[in-house]
């Protein structure tokens, strides 16, 4: 009888691992998919907040699907080029370094939409309160911090617009260091790593809070910020929430099961939608490329290209 169990549940093991493959085989199979989570937190904490959209989208497609961490942006990107990578949710900047080196590597699909109804988020300028830093004219010479160089609201969008009003940032600041993340940037003001740096959020809400959602709100619920320690000292121009990306080889049937839990989160399950957006806010809804071509020209001519 023991063998008779064994056997049978091998056959059942196998069975679900060829149903499992051939759930979406529409000309194509998936035996597993893999999400990407840009940096800008520290892995584990990555990974605790979209555990929930992994075991929705699991659930779903009835594969394995992974969470993949790296370290920097770039890895990220890498992995939606090579294909190792399936999803994830990118920064404007990030998306645009993709198009640029292969258009049919993957398609937007969706973006958060603010508690306001706006699609667009800000890099904010800060330092710490008792810094006597009050505004960016007050923290040249200083040493200053930008998140990645595959960020945009960390570094793109920052870049350039404090460029054109103070000239060149290695003469304008003392020093300036990349942190490796918006949250790391974050810590590294507060402990004085840094005299001020950059980081993103919607603008909306009380700062107290960390805004409605963002780097500030991740960090102020996790416990890393005490608002009251930090002060705004500067603010971009709005920048277009970044967008959720699919590899465009997938299987369309796999793409629309994603799109749809994403798109219905919001109703459906609030809190993960809460930890997928980095914070409040209203919805994940349909964008295009052609939102993104502003950051496109802007990437372009940051790389000389």
């Amino acid at each position: 009888m023991k063998k008779l169990l064994t056997a049978t549940a091998l056959t059942a093991t196998a069975l679900t691992a060829v149903l499992a493959t051939a759930a979406f085989a529409d000309g194509h199979a998936i035996t597993e998919f893999n999400i990407g989570i840009l940096g800008g937190e520290n892995a584990q904490d990555r990974l605790n907040s979209n555990e929930c959209f992994r075991a929705k989208i699991e659930e779903a497609l009835g594969v394995p699907v992974n969470v993949f961490t790296p370290a920097d942006y770039d890895g990220v990107i890498q992995g939606l080029l090579g294909g190792t990578i399936d999803f994830a949710g990118l920064g404007a900047s990030a998306y645009a370094k993709i198009y640029m080196t292969d258009p049919e590597a993957v398609e937007v699909t969706l973006t958060t939409k603010n508690l306001d109804g706006s699609v667009g988020y800000y890099s904010i300028g800060f330092a710490r309160a008792d810094s006597g830093i009050t505004g960016m004219d007050d923290a040249r010479g200083k040493v200053f911090a930008f998140a990645d160089p595959n960020s945009t609201s960390g570094y793109l969008v920052p870049g350039a617009e404090l460029s054109e009003a103070f000239g060149p940032l290695d003469a304008f600041f003392s020093e300036v260091r990349m942190s490796g993340g918006h949250e790391q940037t974050i810590i590294g003001v507060v402990n004085g790593d840094f005299d001020a740096g950059v980081s993103w959020a919607d603008g909306l809400g009380n700062w107290e809070d960390g805004f409605n959602n963002g780097a500030f709100r991740r960090a102020a619920d996790a416990g890393l910020v005490d608002m009251s320690e930090i002060v705004e000292i500067w603010r971009s121009r709005q920048i277009p929430n970044g967008p959720f990306v699919h590899r465009k080889a997938l299987p369309q049937e796999v793409k629309d099961t994603v799109n749809t839990i994403m798109a219905d989160m919001w109703e459906t399950d609030p809190e993960c939608a809460y930890n997928v957006a980095a914070g409040d806010a209203a919805d994940f809804v349909p964008v295009t490329h052609e939102q993104y071509l502003g950051v496109v020209a802007a990437r372009k001519l940051q790389e000389g290209l």
